[in-house]
């Protein structure tokens, strides 16, 4: 099946290896990623850029609305650069906690240990900054519609920390408001959105977490047979 100028592949059915059969691998794969927390203490032990790298690798197959992969990860480990981050976004959730959180929205927040200090921006090894292209440009300079980028971010952004807890590594997502110092920082162009900042490492020693739940099956999901 083709049309011109659109070549198609044959598509051939993936066989994973599974010898304990796909209904035990699939519990498997979700026991471990049930250990998955987010992370605010982190040790500084390094952690290689090649892992870094497959890990975006893995991001960037996810699906995106036409195919357009709306997306660009920055990936910072320069001191420098990750201090800075944390001075302007510090800055941003000072004002946050001060005058634009509601008393709900902040009641909401407490359980989970969140303030202004981001000094994990610092300690991890890596800060991931996320950026959502909002459009394209073409070879000719002419802008290029993207659709559903948001949605295409947001999946690879869970594709990337889905990868991440896959060989052992902590992160936590941070979204700053607004985020625009992000685009002269990873100089990137008025068409990327900063999206998200994703501080990737390992645990440190004594980290704690607070003891969440997740909702059970029958409160995420029902079924039609």
């Amino acid at each position: 099946m083709s049309e011109d100028n659109h070549p198609y592949i044959k598509y051939p059915r993936y066989h994973p290896d599974m010898p304990n059969g796909a209904e035990a691998t699939t519990e498997a794969f979700y026991q471990h990623m049930n250990q998955r927390r987010t992370v605010r203490h982190y040790s500084p032990e390094p952690v290689s850029r090649a892992i870094i790298e497959n890990c975006i690798k893995t991001a960037g197959t996810a699906p995106s609305g036409a195919h357009q992969q709306p997306w660009h990860f920055c990936a910072i480990s320069n001191p420098q650069a990750k201090q800075t981050i944390r001075q302007a976004a510090e800055k941003e959730e000072q004002e946050f906690y001060a005058t634009k959180a509601s008393p709900e929205w902040l009641k909401a927040l407490d359980p989970l240990g969140t303030d202004t200090n981001k000094q994990f921006i610092e300690t991890a090894p890596w800060v991931i900054a996320i950026f959502a292209k909002k459009y394209g440009i073409d070879e000719n300079g002419n802008k290029v519609k993207h659709y559903y980028f948001n949605e295409s971010v947001g999946l690879a952004t869970g594709m990337l920390i889905t990868a991440l807890h896959n060989i052992g590594l902590s992160t936590l997502t941070h979204t700053p408001s607004p985020m625009g110092f992000l685009n002269q920082l990873c100089n990137r162009p008025k068409n990327e959105k900063p999206y998200m900042l994703l501080i990737v490492g390992y645990p440190e020693d004594q980290c704690q977490v607070p003891d969440i739940k997740r909702l059970d099956l029958n409160k995420i999901s029902n079924f039609i047979e």
